[in-house]
């Protein structure tokens, strides 16, 4: 409560927690009034956090009329309020989870989920050190066919990729110093911009940092604040996979290590290789991949982005310092030698994503685990077992995957694959344009 003493020119309130898609969810609520969700904390059905990609509830779901749509209680994460500086009135946003009435984690909650798997780190002795790399494109949606937005500086249209380029990044001059503004307001560390492959396409790089669930946070508060922060500008920014059919898609990479408790890298041996642990948990990620594709690949549009030859990966591999396999190891030195994990698309949740990639390494470590060797080359030309090419396969290898049931509990599991179950359902029925119209903010 200091922070709104210190800020009382904030009058209302947002607190919100991350649905399965990643969607916010939340209320509105006065300033003067917030010390009770401190004190009591607020309250949503379970059900709340189990919505498909409309925002409607989850047919036959039990948590819908078989247990008469029961509240749980949400109460705010340690990371405290923040400014909300994509809206015009002065707001503080109040990040929150849920439990259940008796104070029990409430496992469909992702971040729950996350602080699950954390906890089997903890009780190991080990820490993960996790650091995201988020794409987006800027986007003009104000007439039938995306458009690169007109540069505020010059009133031009950049049609094609511009990697790299800092005149790419000097047109949104006004918007990407209001961002890193704002992104230091809400303790987001956003370290390096640069300009991607595909029109009014950027990526921005957050720093390494020993807790993964602030990691993921940052993560899902980015996207927020980017999105919000876009449109104050007078454009659309999106995480969708793949906006553009000739262009290549966002992704959400994923670098990591592990800490013992002495705060020695378990990844490095002092080769150039890694060590016996660094394998395993590479053996790990890649034994899980085919199951939790769908967490990676979340929606009918992330497996557009799948494809040959686009710059995200479809083959399951690792290499060293390879940027066509799904997991490199990036070329380092020993201290900071790490795993990158490059499957996830733009439009996922953070906190199902790294509850997947870190669950995974674990296992592999635990199990002991060993890869098959690494790639050389282009992955895209091998012979490579491959990830599930469909939405539809996917969902069912998700189902049917063992160590996916290792990393989340049964109840997750289950709501995610009613989730994705009803969404292909109805997203037969949407044409193209629909379909983008309904990701492009959404995600």
């Amino acid at each position: 409560m200091d922070w709104l003493k210190e800020h009382p020119e904030v009058r209302t309130i947002r607190v919100a927690a991350a649905d399965l898609n990643g969607v916010a969810r939340g209320k509105r609520i006065p300033a003067r009034f917030t010390s009770k969700v401190f004190t009591d904390g607020t309250r949503f059905p379970f059900s709340v956090l189990n919505l498909d990609i409309w925002g409607e509830d989850i047919e036959d779901s039990p948590l819908v009329f078989e247990t008469g749509d029961c509240d749980g209680l949400l109460m705010p994460t340690e990371r405290g309020f923040m400014p909300m500086p994509w809206l015009s009135a002065p707001t503080a946003l109040l990040p929150i989870w849920m439990f259940h009435m008796d104070g029990r984690p409430y496992a469909g909650d992702p971040r729950q989920a996350l602080a699950r798997v954390v906890d089997r780190y903890k009780a190991r002795g080990l820490t993960a050190v996790v650091a995201t790399e988020l794409e987006f494109f800027l986007i003009d949606d104000s007439g039938t066919k995306l458009r690169v937005p007109p540069s505020p500086r010059s009133g031009k249209r950049r049609t094609g990729g511009e990697t790299l380029s800092l005149r790419a990044l000097d047109a949104f001059d006004a918007f990407f110093t209001a961002l890193y503004e704002a992104c230091e307001e809400m303790d987001i560390p956003a370290d390096t911009a640069i300009s991607e492959a595909g029109p009014g396409q950027f990526e921005i790089n957050m720093m390494h940092q020993a807790d993964p669930l602030k990691a993921a946070d940052d993560a899902w508060l980015f996207k927020m604040l980017v999105k919000g922060l876009a449109r104050s500008h007078g454009f659309a920014a999106s995480f969708m996979a793949k906006p553009y059919d000739i262009w290549s898609g966002n992704g959400m990479h994923t670098h990591f290590s592990i800490l013992d408790a002495a705060g020695k890298n378990i990844f490095n041996d002092g080769s150039e290789k890694g060590s016996p642990a660094l394998r395993s948990a590479v053996a790990g990620c890649l034994a899980a991949l085919p199951g939790s594709t769908l967490i990676f690949a979340p929606h009918e549009n992330s497996y557009d982005r799948l494809v040959p030859n686009a710059h995200a990966p479809t083959g399951i591999g690792w290499a060293y310092e390879n940027r066509t396999a799904a997991l490199r190891i990036p070329a380092s030195g020993p201290a900071a030698r790490r795993i990158e994990h490059r499957v996830a698309g733009g439009d996922v949740n953070p906190y199902l994503m790294i509850a997947a990639i870190l669950g995974a390494a674990l296992i592999g470590i635990e199990d002991g685990m060993t890869p098959d060797d690494p790639i050389k080359g282009n992955a895209y030309a091998q012979s490579l077992p491959q990830l599930p090419a469909t939405w539809n396969l996917a969902i069912n290898r998700f189902a049917e995957c063992p160590l996916v049931r290792r990393i989340f509990e049964a109840e997750l599991v289950e709501n995610f694959l009613m989730t994705k179950r009803q969404e292909i359902h109805y997203m037969a029925e949407l044409s193209d344009q629909e379909q983008t119209e309904l990701y492009l903010d959404t995600v």
